[in-house]
């Protein structure tokens, strides 16, 4: 008998059919003997309906407020779940973040875990019920509603799991996999057998959105066995997300291309190229809880230098207004921004044991006329931002320059 937590996503709940499926899918696991937790996003669509309903009563929606309402979504789903398990002959109870205290820190709408009560969940399995919790969300120190953020679900999964030593954490989701890159786009994309946690923990932090990488992050933390698979087709193995790149994992050297649309570019000019500029230019950010992505500082020239970096595409409007009502106090001359940029990255372990990928990748870009305007790296990735126009196009020709569609071998001459 195996302890399994289960993560079904928004799609795989999207209407009372697909709900009847999840029970029956849920049952033939309890049938085989296992202890199942299951964790469920918002019916698909719903989240954003709450969203644009609180956004008709308020521009820019309290925080606190804004969580106690999308929190909503959950409970009809995981209420839905419990009895449509009971009407097949499933024992099963539903919980909400704050009845299994999932307790998180105070940032609301990106909250963070910090503990969890299994307590009451284990109690539960041992009586033979099948658990239902509401992913997303959770509650602070004060008893206040929060939630965590886009994806959050995928982090009650695989948080659950590590508090309760689960075998194995299994999210389902619309795709049956990882793969080599968005097969939307590149067709040819190719389904990973395996990837390492490394290589996932990348790939989701680029725009790969299989999987959220706070999630990753938890699992690889705590050792959690990861696996992605299809809520709409049987059988299968999906992807093993492991913990070494051991002798029998697919030997690619890049293992696949992430993408994200949404980024946005902010560049400050004329600042004085002194100690403490780069502080007195993300501190405000910062304070304001807006993330930073890439950075990149000029050469100083006469005294003076450029200051670029990325932001989310939902948060440009506001890190600009903020960096411009400190523009004369930091000393800068302009401030500019572009939020028409995309993020293009390969990733893969194989690049610490071989030279060439980056000059690959630049070459076969400056072949299809795409200007590079940013350039981050990692021990195993290498990051681009370019014009979103391009995105598409740089995608398909990377993809196919380190041959992904087959054994994953770059061109390199």
């Amino acid at each position: 008998m195996a302890l399994i937590v289960q993560k079904y996503g928004g799609t795989s709940v999207g209407d009372p059919e697909r709900i009847k499926n999840v029970a029956h899918r849920v049952a033939r696991f309890q049938s085989m003997g296992h202890q199942v937790v299951v964790v469920v996003s918002a019916m698909s669509g719903e989240t954003n309906r709450l969203i644009a309903l609180a956004k008709s009563v308020q521009a820019h929606p309290d925080p606190r407020e804004l969580d106690v309402m999308v929190s909503t979504g959950e409970q009809v789903t995981i209420a839905l779940l419990a009895m449509t398990l009971k009407e097949i002959g499933v024992k099963a109870k539903s919980y909400t973040g704050a009845q299994v205290r999932i307790v998180t820190d105070n940032a609301h709408t990106k909250a963070r875990i910090l503990s969890i009560d299994e307590a009451n969940i284990r109690a539960d399995l041992n009586e033979g019920h099948v658990v239902v919790v509401a992913g997303f969300q959770g509650v602070d120190e004060n008893g206040n509603i929060t939630t965590l953020g886009r994806g959050g679900s995928d982090t009650t999964g695989v948080a659950l799991a590590a508090a309760l030593k689960a075998d194995e954490c299994q999210i389902y989701t619309d795709v049956d996999g990882v793969y080599t890159t968005d097969p939307r786009i590149v067709p040819e994309a190719r389904r990973l057998a395996t990837i390492t946690f490394e290589e996932m923990l990348e790939l989701a932090s680029l725009g790969s959105k299989v999987l959220q990488i706070r999630s990753v992050e938890f699992a690889g933390k705590y050792k959690v066995k990861l696996r992605v698979l299809s809520s709409f087709e049987e059988g299968g193995d999906g992807t093993l997300i492991t913990f070494e790149d051991d002798d029998n994992m697919e030997k690619a050297i890049i293992s696949g291309i992430a993408f994200n649309r949404d980024e946005a570019k902010i560049t400050v000019l004329g600042v004085p190229d002194k100690p403490g500029i780069a502080y007195q230019i993300l501190g405000p950010v910062a304070e304001a809880n807006i993330d930073v992505d890439m950075i990149i500082q000029n050469v100083g020239a006469d005294g003076s230098t450029d200051f670029t970096f990325t932001v989310h595409r939902n948060e440009y409007a506001k890190a600009i207004e903020i960096l411009r009502k400190v523009q004369t106090h930091i000393g800068a001359r302009e401030v500019s921004g572009d939020d028409k940029i995309a993020k293009v990255s390969v990733v893969g372990v194989g690049m610490r044991s071989h030279v060439g990928i980056a000059s690959a990748m630049f070459r076969t870009l400056a072949e299809e006329g795409i200007n590079i305007q940013m350039i981050s790296t990692s021990e195993i990735k290498i990051s681009v931002v370019i014009d979103e126009k391009y995105l598409e196009l740089a995608v398909r020709v990377l993809h196919k320059a380190f041959n992904l569609e087959q054994s994953g071998s770059p061109v390199l001459v």
